[in-house]
């Protein structure tokens, strides 16, 4: 889905959370797209293990920890399946991201907007 949005360009993925606290390390993103639920520990607990975390939207099927990502200032709580709409509404919220009233093709390379860099 994030391939609609050329202000994002995506720099990693993890399947668990100890992969994603080393594509973090490595990586540095400005956003996280972050699950509750993974392999290993928590959304929240590789949270509380960063000394600093990038921005974060919770991107998960379990709705009863919304209030708790908000706490730890999650900038947007995405249930699955997600829709595009609420995907461009959460990604308005990152600070410094160019922000496009819908989803565009991508355009080339030396026309692009700055990305911000998420895992």
């Amino acid at each position: 889905m994030l391939r609609a949005f050329p202000q994002v360009e995506v720099v990693g993925e993890a399947r668990h959370a100890a992969e994603a606290r080393a594509c973090l390390q490595s990586l540095r993103p400005d956003l996280l797209f972050l699950d509750i639920h993974m392999p290993g520990e928590t959304g929240f607990e590789l949270l509380a293990s960063l000394d600093a975390a990038p921005h974060v939207i919770f991107t998960t099927a379990y709705d009863e920890y919304a209030l708790r990502a908000f706490e730890v200032n999650a900038l947007d709580y995405l249930l699955k399946p997600v829709q595009e709409s609420r995907l461009a509404a959460a990604l308005a919220k990152v600070p410094a991201l160019p922000v496009a009233a819908a989803p565009v093709p991508a355009l080339p390379a030396a026309a692009a907007e700055p990305a911000t860099r998420c895992l």
